[in-house]
C-alpha cells in the first residue's frame, strides 16, 4: 500500500495524470464542437428531415401531375375540363360565370345565352354590329 501511494505522489505520475486529463478534455471538445461532432450531426439530421418532408411533397405533386397527364392523353373529359377551367371555354347556350375575390370597379358583362349573336364577330343574325348594344 505504501508503494501505491508513493507512485501517485511522484512528479512523473502527476504529469501523466495531467496529460491524461488534457487528452480526455480535448477529445470531449472534439466530440461536442469539432467538425463532424455532435452539433454538426444534429444539424445534418435536421436538414435530412426537412429534405425528406420536401421530397414527400414533391412526390405527391408528381403523382398528381402524372395522373393529369394520363387523363389528358387518354380521356376527352380531362381535356374538356382543362379547356373550361383554364381557357374559359363555354358551350353554346351555356352561361359563363366567373367569381373573383378581388374587388373591381369594372362593370360586369352579361351575355344572353339565348341571343343569336356570333361572339367571334360580335354580329347578330342580320349582320348588324352589336358592339354598342347595352
Amino acid at each position: 500500500m505504501q508503494f501505491m501511494l508513493s507512485i501517485f505522489n511522484s512528479a512523473v505520475s502527476k504529469v501523466l495524470l495531467g496529460l491524461a486529463i488534457i487528452l480526455i478534455a480535448g477529445f470531449q471538445y472534439l466530440f461536442w464542437f469539432g467538425e463532424g461532432g455532435y452539433h454538426d450531426h444534429q444539424k445534418l439530421a435536421q436538414k435530412i428531415q426537412q429534405q425528406t418532408a420536401t421530397n414527400t411533397e414533391l412526390k405527391e405533386r408528381n403523382r398528381v401531375l402524372a395522373a393529369e397527364v394520363y387523363d389528358l392523353k387518354n380521356g376527352i373529359e380531362a381535356i374538356e375540363e382543362h379547356a373550361r377551367l383554364d381557357l374559359g371555354l363555354i358551350k353554346p347556350r351555356e352561361t359563363f360565370v366567373q367569381m373573383s375575390t378581388i374587388g373591381t370597379h369594372y362593370k360586369p358583362i352579361y351575355i344572353d345565352p339565348n341571343a343569336k349573336v356570333d361572339l367571334r364577330t360580335n354580329e347578330d343574325a342580320t349582320g348588324a354590329s352589336t358592339a354598342n348594344a347595352p
